[in-house]
């Protein structure tokens, strides 16, 4: 089963409104493009808690971010950064650097601070393009599968003669 039908289902089964679901789902998504590296599943459930939303919908989308994707979409964040900023997008030249230099991290730190800001940019657009698109995919879906349910007949509770 793929990855995007299991979340699906996962969310479907959560029992809250379509909107509250999509929210923490989307929240989730913008959290997995966070450009501040392993907070990831605090933020996610922080934000869950003191909010009241679904943290399993909220933590599906954060993990969005996982060890498969984590250079792909940082690298994508970044090079849209860069982009948007009119810096150049050649890489860092890294094949000067010895592991054993003593200017090491120096060396390290002037190669990449130049990337940093559009590492930063880059990141938190990708994050709210992709927070308010999963949130749109995922009501519709929600909205979509509640209108083709039809509708749970309604007990109503006797009073007690």
């Amino acid at each position: 089963m793929s990855w995007l039908r299991q979340t699906l289902l996962v969310l479907l089964h959560v029992h809250d409104s379509p909107h509250r679901i999509a929210l923490a789902f989307g929240i989730g998504v913008f959290i997995a493009f966070f450009p501040v590296f392993g907070i990831h599943t605090l933020l996610a459930l922080g934000i869950a808690f003191a909010f009241r939303l679904s943290r399993a919908a909220m933590l599906l989308g954060a993990y969005l971010n996982n060890p498969w994707t984590i250079v792909p979409l940082y690298t994508a964040g970044t090079v849209v950064g860069s982009w948007l900023l009119g810096l150049p997008l050649e890489g860092p030249p890294l094949s000067g650097l010895r592991l054993r230099h003593d200017g090491l991290w120096h060396a390290l730190l002037e190669t990449v601070y130049p990337y940093l800001w559009p590492y930063f940019v880059g990141n938190l657009l990708l994050g709210a393009v992709g927070g308010v698109g999963a949130y749109l995919a995922v009501r519709f879906a929600l909205e979509r599968r509640q209108r083709s349910r039809p509708p749970r007949a309604v007990v109503k509770p006797r009073r007690p003669a």
